[in-house]
C-alpha cells in the first residue's frame, strides 16, 4: 500500500512521542538515585567531624546546611529535618559573632527555612529571635556609608556585601526574614544592598562577577583574560535563585533580579567544560585543571533552579544541568563522601582531587534537590 505523506507523518509524530515519552521515562527513573545520593552525602558531612577552625554558625557549615535543608525537603526521611532542628538546638539559634559580616549571617537561613516550613511557626518564635535581633541592629546602624573597595590591611572589609560571595550568605537570610516576618525593612534593606554590590562587581561585557575588587583589571589571568572565578560566581547564581525563589513575581525589583540571572546563565553554560565541570578559573580553564565541584554544583543547582521556575529555556540549559549533575557524581565516594572541593579561599586555585569541604557538600545537596525537581517533569 503506498503510504500518504499524511499517513508519513502521523507515523512520525508516534515514533516521536514514543521517544520523548521514554526519555521522560528515563530521566524520571533518575530520582530514586538521586534521593539516595543525596542521602549518602548528607549523612556523611552530618558524621564528620568539624575542623578546629569552623565554627558551627560560619558560613563553611551555614553553606551546608542549606543543602541539608533541601534534602530534608526532597528526601521523604524525616531524619535530615531533625538533624536541622538539633543542629539549631545546640546552637541555641544563633548566628555566627561578627555583626555585619555576610558570611555570620549564612547560617540564619537554614534557621528561617524551618521556621517557614514549620506547621506551627508561632511556637517557635525562639528559632529567628537572634537573627531578628541582629538584623534590627543593623537596620538602626546602618554601615551604608562605607566604601566597597576590598582592602585586606582595611578593617571593616566585612561590614558591607563588598565581596560576590557575600550574596549567597546574606541577601537569601534577609528575605527570609521579610517572609517570616512580614517587616518590609529587611526586604528594602536587601535590595538596596544587593544593588550596591551589583554595580560595584559586576562585569556588564562579560556578565560575571568579580570577586572583589582587588581583582579588576589589569589584574588578569595568565592567559590575558579577566579573572572570575568559579565557585565566587557559583555563589552568586545560587544567591539570584534563593533571593528569587521568595522575591514576588510583581515587585518592581523583580525584573532585574531575571534579568541578570539570564545574563549570568547566558554567559556560564559557555564556561562548561566537555567532561561537565566548571574550572575553578572560568575564562582559564586550563590553567586549573583539577575538576572542582563546588562551583559545579552551585552551577547546576542555580540553572535547573532556572529551568523548574520557568526563568531558562529547557531546551538550551538542561543538558547542561544533566551533564553537570553526572559530573557531580563521579566526585562522589561510595561512603558518600564529594570530593573535588576546591578549599577554602578567594579566587581561583589548584586543590586536592580527594579534598571536601561542607559548603561543597551543600552545594552538591542543592544541585540534586533542583536536578531532582527537573528530571521529574513531564
Amino acid at each position: 500500500m503506498e503510504k500518504t505523506p499524511s499517513f508519513i507523518a502521523l507515523i512520525l509524530a508516534s515514533a516521536s512521542c514514543c521517544i520523548g515519552a521514554s526519555a521522560a521515562s528515563t530521566q524520571k527513573s533518575m530520582q530514586p538515585e538521586i534521593v539516595v545520593a543525596m542521602g549518602k552525602a548528607a549523612d556523611w558531612q552530618l558524621a564528620a567531624e568539624i575542623k578546629p577552625k569552623q565554627s558551627p554558625t560560619d558560613w563553611i557549615n551555614g553553606a551546608f546546611y542549606t543543602g541539608l535543608m533541601a534534602t530534608a525537603e526532597t528526601s521523604p526521611s524525616p531524619r535530615f529535618r531533625e538533624a536541622l532542628i538539633k543542629i539549631g538546638e545546640t546552637n541555641q539559634w544563633k548566628i555566627g559573632r561578627r555583626t555585619y559580616h555576610a558570611d555570620d549571617h549564612c547560617v540564619a537561613q537554614a534557621y528561617l527555612e524551618l521556621y517557614l516550613s514549620d506547621k506551627n511557626p508561632k511556637q517557635h518564635a525562639d528559632w529567628i529571635k537572634t537573627t531578628r535581633e541582629r538584623f534590627d541592629y543593623i537596620l538602626k546602624n546602618p554601615k551604608t556609608a562605607d566604601t566597597l573597595a576590598f582592602d585586606k590591611k582595611r578593617r571593616g572589609n566585612g561590614d558591607r556585601w563588598s565581596w560576590c560571595d557575600s550574596l549567597f550568605m546574606a541577601p537569601p537570610a534577609w528575605i527570609r526574614l521579610w517572609k517570616a516576618t512580614g517587616d518590609q525593612r529587611y526586604l528594602d534593606f536587601m535590595l538596596s544592598e544587593w544593588q550596591a554590590t551589583s554595580d560595584f562587581l559586576y562585569d556588564k561585557d562579560d556578565h560575571l562577577f568579580f570577586r572583589d575588587s582587588t581583582f579588576f583589571p589589569p589584574r588578569l589571568e595568565s592567559n590575558g583574560k579577566k579573572i572570575f572565578w568559579s565557585r565566587g560566581n557559583g555563589w552568586v547564581l545560587a544567591g539570584l535563585a534563593r533571593v528569587m525563589q521568595y522575591l514576588p513575581k510583581d515587585h518592581p525589583a523583580r525584573p532585574r533580579f531575571e534579568k541578570q540571572f539570564r545574563e549570568m546563565s547566558a554567559k556560564i553554560i559557555t564556561c562548561q567544560q566537555p567532561d561537565g565541570f566548571w574550572r575553578a578559573s572560568l575564562l582559564d580553564p586550563e590553567k586549573y585543571p583539577n575538576k572542582e565541584s563546588s562551583g559545579t554544583g552551585f552551577f547546576v543547582y542555580g540553572l535547573a533552579w532556572g529551568i523548574n521556575n520557568g526563568l531558562l529555556d529547557a531546551a538550551t540549559y538542561k543538558p547542561a544541568v544533566l551533564k553537570g549533575w553526572a559530573a557531580l557524581m563521579s566526585c562522589q565516594q561510595a561512603d558518600g563522601k564529594i570530593t573535588g572541593v576546591q578549599q577554602v579561599g578567594s579566587s581561583p586555585t589548584a586543590h586536592a582531587d580527594n579534598n571536601s569541604e561542607p559548603y561543597g557538600v551543600g552545594a552538591f545537596l542543592l544541585a540534586g534537590s533542583e536536578v531532582y525537581k527537573l528530571v521529574g517533569n513531564k
